[in-house]
């Protein structure tokens, strides 16, 4: 069994799970961009457009002097929610115009729609710098890996593709193979099932809390927080439960097990 070393701390474990948005890819790239794509494409069949509240305040984003997504709040929808929590944000926007509630859930899903159509020919998927790396080391030495996203199963494993990368996942479990998403531990549970090992036996490596209470609450035997450099203290804060917290895939190293 391979020991996964954090901050020169022995763990010795047989797969990490990993968080994917903000953990494998750069957040704000990919979802950014769908996000600004979903918005317009709603409000362009909205009877009063003019009259649907920003994205920012919709999904908690942050926007920079030309209106594009730079940035997100860690505790808000776009950071946490399921897809199925932001389309029920945004048709609520239809509803208070005086659409009905299938009408607006119906162009809400649409939207969706189109934007992962635009986001097919842009691909905006790119892997946090140092991933590739550790992926292969980790490969080199053993270890499994899989993916527990709040993303639906079939939109992770296409952004895998996307990076070249889907070969080192034989595991991934989106929103949509579970009754519970996060932070309960149902993902990490099915993982391990399908794995064949014990949460016990496993890491899970995500950038928000509902991750790492993910992971303590399946009983993993560590959680690790990933954050930028750029990160906000009250970033580091949400992560504050994590067994240990890293800014770069630099700070894990995997190895041949002491005890083996």
């Amino acid at each position: 069994m391979p020991d996964l070393i954090v901050n020169n701390k022995r763990y010795t474990v047989k797969a990490i799970l990993f968080d994917k948005d903000g953990t494998l890819l750069e957040f704000v790239r990919l979802w950014g961009y769908w996000s600004e794509s979903v918005h317009r494409h709603f409000a362009s069949q909205l009877p009063f457009p003019a009259q649907i509240a920003p994205l920012s305040e919709l999904w908690g984003t942050v926007h920079d002097e030309d209106g594009h997504v730079c940035d997100y709040s860690i505790n808000g929808p776009l950071a946490m929610g399921s897809t199925g929590d932001l389309l029920a944000i945004l048709a609520w926007q239809g509803y208070r115009q005086g659409l009905s509630w299938g009408e607006s859930i119906r162009l809400a899903r649409e939207s969706k729609e189109q934007a992962y159509q635009d986001m097919d020919q842009a691909r905006p998927a790119y892997p946090i710098p140092g991933l590739i790396p550790f992926l292969e080391q980790c490969r080199d030495h053993g270890m499994f890996m899989g993916i527990v996203t709040a993303d639906e199963t079939e939109e992770a494993i296409k952004h895998m593709e996307w990076m070249g990368i889907r070969s080192y996942f034989p595991v991934i479990i989106g929103n949509d193979q579970v009754e519970r998403g996060k932070p309960y531990p149902d993902m990490v549970v099915k993982a391990c099932t399908q794995l064949g090992l014990k949460p016990r036996e496993v890491a899970v490596i995500g950038d928000t809390s509902g991750d790492i209470r993910m992971g303590k609450s399946a009983g993993v035997t560590v959680t690790i927080g990933i954050v930028s450099k750029e990160d906000s203290t009250d970033r580091l804060h949400i992560l504050e439960d994590a067994e240990a917290v890293i800014s770069s895939y630099a700070q894990l190293k995997v190895e041949a097990s002491r005890h083996a």
